[in-house]
């Protein structure tokens, strides 16, 4: 019997692609685009430059906090931010704001493998007796670095047993040892532990700088995609940039190298933004022909008709705000004039049959009312604005002189 060596050789001799490419992939598991990109640095965070340059002078300072609360939406860069702030304690040298993340130190945190850097999954690890054990633990000075770091991912979830076995060692920790807490949900997080806290709030990344961080990671990736290819998928991730390049991973799986928008489009089942804005634009001019015409369009093509409504009243708010802007009136929808008081009962319309296109078994024709309903409220108009209308006609209308007054005027003239 040949030894496994040969008979791996000889496995390898007869496989379709060449042993060498077999032993790459074996050696280099593939990595999503999410992890792969990853901010390393605080150079690399995208969209949340106060919190980066707050962090950065808190180092260079020597006023570095003791906890620390990351509060925004998912994929903005909180357990990132965590991350990278830990390098920039613990690392060679440190604490260093601009550290080399090629640092020993820095690449142990980043695969987390470095012993004073404890990652905790508030979801999974909520209970009193889980914070006990952390308690116990701050109080061992650190094995690698300077500083005994906790970085706890979604505290929100914690019990409030667990907060409170938690307040002692928050308001009073060890001087080797600092917190970080990050969270989707700060309302949950008890305000005893947030006045503990230094609060960062972070944003929504603008889509702007999600294009241009895709646009990078597309040309790193030799991946060929279009301007309005990335544009929608920008829009798709509505402000978060780990849901971008998700949505930019699967989309090289489907389409290769080339990626165009229809190719979005069809996967997502988008409507495209020309579009969206003639659907806008029939609801403006008031045009119900033209808007059943276009929502069976797209409803036999196969598009979310809840995202539809849902960048419909993203375009009639970008209208309202340019009518306040232009003191009360717009033509951003089609070119059609509209008031703010027209487009503030248009939204509030769209918005009121958001739940019936959700909720209702007939999604099209509940999208198709919602529609025609937003057309109809456009079209009236609010009691309080009729009366002040009135008064004022009334005030500039000269009081009406009774008959027999001004006869007698005529006589005794």
């Amino acid at each position: 019997m040949p030894p496994p060596a040969a008979t791996a050789e000889r496995l390898l001799a007869v496989l379709p692609f060449s042993p060498s490419a077999l032993r790459l992939a074996l050696s280099s598991p593939y990595q999503v685009i999410a992890r792969k990109w990853r901010p390393q640095t605080f150079a690399d965070v995208v969209g949340q430059g106060h919190v980066v340059r707050t962090l950065r002078n808190a180092i260079g300072r020597g006023r570095i906090a003791h906890a620390y609360l990351l509060v925004g939406p998912r994929g903005t860069g909180k357990t990132s931010l965590a991350r990278i702030f830990a390098k920039a304690l613990n690392c060679t040298g440190g604490p260093l704001a601009d550290f080399d993340p090629a640092d020993p130190a820095c690449l142990a945190i980043a695969n987390g493998s470095f012993l004073d850097v404890i990652e905790i999954d508030g979801a999974s690890n909520n209970g009193v007796d889980q914070v006990r054990d952390l308690r116990d633990t701050a109080q061992y000075a650190p094995a690698q670095g300077k500083f005994k770091i906790y970085i706890i991912d979604e505290v929100h979830m914690l019990s409030a047993a667990a907060f409170n076995a938690l307040l002692k060692t928050l308001e009073e920790p060890p001087p080797h040892v600092k917190f970080v807490f990050a969270t989707t949900d700060p309302q949950k997080v008890l305000p005893t532990i947030v006045s503990r806290c230094q609060r960062f709030d972070l944003k929504p990344i603008a889509s702007a700088l999600i294009v241009e961080r895709l646009t990078k990671i597309a040309a790193e990736e030799k991946i060929e995609i279009t301007a309005a290819a990335l544009a929608c998928i920008a829009r798709m991730a509505d402000g978060g940039m780990r849901d971008a390049q998700s949505i930019l991973d699967q989309m090289i799986s489907f389409c290769g190298t080339e990626i165009s928008e229809p190719d979005v489009l069809d996967v997502y089942g988008l409507v495209a933004a020309g579009k969206i804005a003639a659907l806008a634009a029939a609801l403006a001019a008031g045009d119900h022909r033209q808007i059943v015409a276009l929502v069976d369009d797209c409803d036999s093509s196969g598009r979310d008709l809840v995202r539809l409504l849902g960048d419909l009243q993203v375009l009639v708010r970008t209208a309202l705000l340019d009518a306040i802007a232009q003191g009360g009136r717009s033509l951003a929808l089609g070119g059609t004039p509209l008031t703010t008081e027209q487009l503030t009962r248009m939204l509030d319309a769209l918005r009121e049959g958001e739940s019936g296109v959700k909720l209702g078994l007939t999604e099209k024709i509940n999208f198709e009312v919602a529609l025609l309903k937003a057309v109809d409220a456009s079209r009236s108009r609010a009691i309080d604005s009729l009366i002040r209308e009135l008064t004022a006609l009334a005030d500039e209308t000269p009081a009406a002189v009774p008959a027999g007054a001004a006869d007698g005027e005529k006589k005794n003239g």
